[in-house]
């Protein structure tokens, strides 16, 4: 007996499934690896901590990126995540004709707590594979902040663990250092 195999949703079949109302327009997902993932609710200090990066990085930004906060990026056609907060480069259009893709993104946030498994299990894995250069894991529950740099097919080649004391700084823009403790206090 053959074993049934798993049909993959494309980009163009979700975008499709949403036009006819097969997702309702509220409804909270996301497309990884073919699969409509249903997205974790966002409790208060995960909500905190993405308006504090937002505010961070729209402040230092002085126009070398664009600040997005969970918005869908492409990574190919099969995964179209909405991560929580990415610096992008600048677009004059700021990405209205397509959403961005992987050589578009300096730095891809995740900001988790009930999602941490997902995010390192399903997502991490599917933004190495994508190219995305740096990749940052807020974990709330640990207060800290993995960074995640060199994408390769299996994974990232560099990780290194931030917490209390130490600063964060986004690979592409060096110049830019986040207190760890100042983000996740509570």
């Amino acid at each position: 007996m053959l074993a049934p195999a798993k049909h993959r949703i494309s980009v163009k079949e979700y975008y499709r499934m949403a036009e006819t109302g097969a997702l309702p327009p509220d409804a909270r997902v996301e497309l990884l690896d073919g699969q409509i993932i249903d997205m974790s609710p966002i409790g208060p200090f995960h909500g905190r901590v993405t308006k504090l990066l937002n505010r961070f990085f729209s402040a230092a930004s002085q126009g070398r990126w664009i600040v997005s906060v969970q918005d869908p990026a492409q990574l190919d056609d099969y995964s179209e995540p909405e991560p929580d907060i990415m610096l992008l480069r600048p677009a004059a259009d700021f990405y209205g004709e397509r959403h961005p893709g992987p050589e578009d993104i300096y730095l891809l946030v995740e900001i988790s707590d009930s999602s941490l498994e997902r995010d390192l299990g399903e997502k991490l894995p599917a933004y190495a594979r994508s190219g995305i250069t740096e990749v940052w894991i807020v974990d709330l529950n640990e207060q800290t902040i993995e960074v995640y740099r060199q994408p390769r097919v299996a994974g990232y080649a560099s990780k290194t663990v931030l917490s209390a004391g130490d600063k964060a700084s986004p690979q592409a823009f060096p110049d830019v250092a986040l207190d760890v403790a100042e983000l996740l206090k509570r």
